[in-house]
């Protein structure tokens, strides 16, 4: 069956076919091994002994000198040390100091400048080019929990992006501003930024559950500004022409990959112009959910 679906989807020959399925696995080997390797690096041997940690802070302030004898000039190792670190915290000039190395310093910093943080401390084992045996020396000196808390970890220097206070007046989702989203507890000067950002690739939400679909926001913060927000009954969203948009206008809408703008331009082009709901059933490459999320974006005409 899947010889079959292969060669009727791709155009495949017998021998590409085959191909395919033999690399397929293999791909999937290569893709997976690399996280389930880290994933056991964390779990396993990953205490240090107090006696070790002091050794480590000793080997790491050591300093290889030219003897008397030496013409040659040996170059210092950086001067390192080890000492209690919060990743979300401390600035460049600490993790140099800790040990790390300067591409990972930077990508932390990075992370931390998109928004991201870390709660547990194996979060920093995600963090690409992160070595294995750095992380076990450093253990005991992160001040992170060793496992998710039900509590949500808030750094020391850092206070809640805003206290509770009075009920507020219900605001337009489609019309409200950075500073009217960034009124509800939970909601910080970028993850407002996100929610307008997502809501003008959209072209407008026609439900709060799209909310979801917003990079960061969780189900508890969703709720909240679902509660202090509405959607006008007779909003109607910004809307793309689907027989007239480009391949790269349709590729931009959240809903449509880029593969998908390809086969809508495709089918434009083998059958015509698209004239409802049901001809965009025919193509292959959408399946029912896609079509009824993208049906209040676009128009037939």
């Amino acid at each position: 069956m899947i010889h079959r679906w292969l060669k009727k989807f791709f155009g495949f020959s017998r021998s590409q076919v085959n191909a395919c399925i033999v690399l397929l696995p293999l791909m999937a080997i290569i893709i997976f091994s690399e996280p389930l390797y880290h994933q056991w690096t964390v779990r396993y041997g990953i205490h240090v002994p107090p006696e070790q940690q002091k050794l480590d802070s000793m080997i790491t302030e050591w300093r290889h000198e030219p003897t008397e004898n030496s013409s040659a000039v040996i170059p210092a190792k950086r001067a390192t040390s080890l000492f209690p670190f919060d990743p979300n915290i401390i600035g460049e000039d600490k993790f140099m100091l800790l040990g790390f190395h300067e591409k990972i310093a930077r990508r932390i910093i990075h992370y931390r400048d998109k928004g991201g943080r870390f709660r547990i401390k194996s979060d920093l084992m995600k963090m690409y080019g992160m070595d294995s045996s750095f992380y076990k020396r450093i253990f005991s000196y992160i001040q992170l929990p060793d496992a998710v808390s039900k509590q949500p970890y808030v750094a020391e220097n850092k206070t809640p992006e805003r206290e509770p206070g009075k009920a507020l007046l219900k605001f337009d989702l489609n019309m409200a501003d950075t500073a009217q989203l960034k009124k509800i507890y939970g909601i910080g000067e970028k993850r407002a930024l996100r929610i307008v950002a997502y809501r003008e690739k959209l072209g407008g939400f026609v439900t709060m559950e799209q909310l979801y679909e917003v990079y960061t926001l969780d189900s508890t913060v969703v709720e909240k500004l679902a509660k202090a927000s509405f959607i006008e009954q007779t909003f109607n969203p910004q809307k793309i022409n689907i027989n007239n948009a480009s391949e790269q206008e349709l590729a931009t809408h959240p809903y449509l990959r880029k593969f998908v703008a390809k086969a809508i331009v495709a089918y434009r082009f083998q059958h015509g112009k698209i004239k409802d709901v049901e001809d965009l059933g025919k193509i292959q490459t959408l399946d029912p959910k896609t079509i009824q999320k993208i049906k209040p974006y676009f128009n037939f005409d």
